[in-house]
């Protein structure tokens, strides 16, 4: 070996390994286990590696606890993207990804390379894309900065998604003071792809050509993992040139490019260049693989002169991938992609030594084993510990908590908080038509597209409640799935499969990694108890500015199978119909959305979750919409019932007004009816015809059901066991609901 007669070998001391993130006593193992010490390419390359968003080193050993497998499943987590069998002969690939850092440094374009890099993940398995959703986290919107990253933001997903011809369909945005200096920006894709024709990420052949194709490479993104994997600090803005840039038409090339090649019998495994570049995508197929890969970086097209071993090997310019061909077949893969306008280059062979050699121009510029940057990287089993407040916060005195006088105002001042109102200002940006087969536009519970060629339908949606993770991380974790199933439920589908975003604060506060396995814990039981796996997922750690970290926060992405003839969406379809409950409403007040923002206190315990209350829920909501029985279904969450109730109401440009009657008798406070968020709760409306019906089904699958009210008219008005409580115009409720983002992002 010639490292240590190269230019590659550098002086290494305790600066350099600061910078590189690492700390003392992982760099102490490093120089273990290799003998000698890392020049500064292999320090570069064993940072991004080690590194918590590439290794996963503290969340590895919690997540081994989700169930990952199913009759349904075709590829669970550790590839690209997750797949399950949707029939037909075909797969739903599907995943969820954050890009929460480069957004908060440079929003546009860290959310626009958050979309260019999920896109990858899914085409990269030999899947078309057809769906977008995005779930994202911003501090309140009186503060002038939040205004701007949450514009620039809604701003880069727009700009990538359309441009790419990939329609955003739906999605989810909350606000709180705790995101202000580390908003969230997950992304959320789905594509289609014959069940036998995936595509794996995988190094194998030993001698088969490594080619690498796309765009050239640049200076752009270079440490962003490492990056991404540290809290922020006043120095962070500075931090701008790790953000990549993205070009959704080059994408568009790659993509169309890629999905050609694999039409074809020409290559044996390809990987996305995400986070840490060539880096990545060579260590983590020749791991999958078992075997070594041999590089020279003196082939790799780049757009800058002088780049160097280390810069080309830690870039992140976006729209790259990385492919094993089968041999002879070099020029085939060369030419689809010039056809395409794109770069193409045999940059290396495969090998059988387990190790990653980096050359440049023949000589050797760095090498590793396979095994230490992938399987063997650090794995931490980290303190957990209970936050000190947590005990204090649960405490809530229901009865010292004051009634408002005017449920009325409540009602709509909840209707314009940012976190529930209408959405259209953002949704209004993306293109959710291109493609043909969006079935829901976005607003309702979930998004809906079809799958051409066939009778099925696929309902899709993304979720989490920080603040009750915050209370309970458990039963926090098990709502956060329970959600987003019913969101799914409700729109006429049955949950087949689960991607997840966990987002939360510094895994080494012992108080973090408590409530990061906590949500693990309570996400297990329930996707066990509903029988879906989770087959794909991103981990986010070190969300945390200054010491102050967010909310635990969660993001669970469902995907569900219906027949396109089942659909189902929220709003009252018109005069007349009967308005049905599904579910208990019990006194739970704490963690809601009227707790925190009409009486100023995040505090309690969120609302109980019986799982297999929520499981009949389910099968009953399923069986219903099968059945043509009912009209709507719209699940009640942030708000409670009031507030499910209005959202019923405001369809997009036919509003309908409705007169409610709910029992109370056990005589729980009259906002827990009101405003309380118990769970395993959908709204149905019926023609009344229909009324008894529904409830013989209800009563079959064990869950309480009543009628609740009619629909008609030109106000909301619901007593509580025949005593007025809210009454309301629609276009009073109307003005508060669709108003409250625009106003909100004018400061007013």
């Amino acid at each position: 070996m010639a490292i240590g007669d190269s230019e590659f070998l550098e002086t290494i001391d305790a600066r350099v390994v600061a910078r590189h993130g690492l700390s003392e006593s992982e760099y102490t193992d490093l120089r273990s286990r290799l003998g000698r010490a890392p020049n500064l390419v292999e320090l570069g390359i064993v940072s991004v590696m080690w590194s918590e968003h590439c290794s996963y080193k503290s969340s590895r050993v919690h997540l081994k606890k989700l169930p990952t497998t199913g009759a349904a499943v075709l590829q669970g987590p550790g590839e690209n993207a997750g797949a399950v069998d949707i029939g037909d002969g075909l797969a739903a690939v599907f995943k969820i990804e954050s890009h929460n850092h480069p957004s908060f440094i440079e929003p546009y374009q860290g959310a626009a390379t958050g979309v260019g890099g999920i896109l990858r993940d899914i085409f990269t398995m030999g899947a078309r894309p057809i769906a977008l959703l995005d779930s994202l986290r911003f501090g309140p919107l009186a503060d002038e900065k939040n205004r701007y990253l949450l514009e620039r933001v809604v701003a880069g997903i727009a700009g990538y998604g359309n441009c790419i011809g990939v329609p955003t369909v739906g999605g989810e945005v909350a606000f709180h003071e705790l995101y202000a200096s580390n908003p969230l920006v997950n992304v959320f894709c789905l594509g289609l792809a014959p069940k036998d024709r995936l595509f794996l990420g995988k190094a194998s052949g030993v001698g088969n050509p490594v080619m690498y194709v796309g765009s050239r490479t640049g200076r752009d993104g270079i440490h962003g993992a490492t990056m991404a994997s540290e809290e922020f600090s006043d120095g962070s803005s500075a931090k701008r040139p790790m953000v990549q840039v993205g070009d959704p038409f080059t994408e568009k090339l790659l993509l169309e490019a890629c999905l050609e090649l694999m039409s074809q019998d020409l290559i044996v495994g390809i990987q996305d260049m995400g986070a840490a570049g060539l880096t990545s995508s060579s260590c983590e197929m020749a791991g999958r693989g078992g075997t070594g890969i041999d590089i020279d970086v003196s082939l790799v097209p780049t757009r800058e002169t002088g780049m160097t071993p280390y810069e080309i090997m830690l870039s992140e310019s976006q729209e790259r991938m990385l492919l094993v061909a089968k041999p002879g077949s070099e020029d085939a893969v060369s030419a689809i992609f010039a056809k395409w306008e794109l770069e193409a280059a045999v940059i290396g062979r495969v090998t059988d030594t387990g190790r990653l050699v980096v050359r440049d121009r023949g000589r050797v510029a760095a090498e590793l084993p396979v095994a230490l940057l992938t399987d063997d990287a650090p794995k931490y089993e980290r303190p957990l510990a209970p936050p000190k407040f947590l005990e204090q916060l649960q405490s809530l005195s229901v009865e010292g908590l004051p009634t408002s006088a005017s449920y009325n105002q409540v009602l709509l001042t909840l209707l314009a908080l940012p976190t529930i109102a209408n959405k259209s200002w953002i949704y209004d940006q993306y293109d959710h038509m291109v493609g043909t087969n969006t079935v829901v536009l976005p607003g309702s519970d979930a998004a809906v597209v079809r799958v051409k060629g066939t009778s099925t339908a696929l309902a899709m949606s993304v979720d989490g409640n920080s603040r009750y993770c915050m209370l309970n991380p458990y039963v926090g974790g098990m709502i956060v799935v329970a959600e987003a199933c019913r969101n799914v439920v409700a729109s006429g589908a049955r949950p087949i499969g689960v991607t997840d975003c966990l987002n939360f604060g510094n895994p080494e506060r012992p108080e973090v990694m408590w409530q990061f396995a906590m949500v693990i814990e309570g996400m297990a039981e329930a996707c066990r108890a509903f029988g879906i796996p989770i087959v794909s997922g991103n981990v986010s750690f070190y969300n945390e500015t200054k010491g102050l970290g967010i909310y635990p926060t969660p993001v669970v992405g469902v995907v569900g199978r219906m027949s396109i003839d089942h659909v189902t969406t929220q709003w009252f379809k018109g005069a007349g119909d009967a308005v049905m409950l599904l579910g208990e409403t019990k006194e739970e007040l704490g963690g809601s959305e009227y707790l925190a923002s009409i009486l100023h206190r995040e505090q309690g315990l969120p609302p109980e979750l019986d799982l297999d209350a929520e499981k009949n829920l389910y099968g009953c909501c399923l069986e219903l919409a099968a059945s043509g029985l009912v009209r709507s279904a719209h699940d009640c969450s942030d708000g409670g019932l009031a507030v499910a109730l209005a959202e019923c109401c405001l369809a997009p440009g036919a509003r309908t007004g409705a007169t409610i009657d709910v029992a109370n008798p056990v005589g729980i406070r009259r906002d827990a009816v009101l405003f309380g968020e118990s769970q395993s709760r959908i709204i149905v409306s019926t023609r009344p015809d229909l009324a008894a019906r529904v409830l013989d089904v209800a009563a079959r699958w064990g869950v309480p059901a009543a009628q609740v009210g009619r629909t008609g008219g030109n106000r909301l008005q619901i007593t509580i066991e025949s005593e007025a409580a809210v009454d309301v115009a629609i276009e009073e409720a109307a003005k508060a609901w669709f108003e409250g983002l625009p106003s909100a992002l004018k400061g007013t």
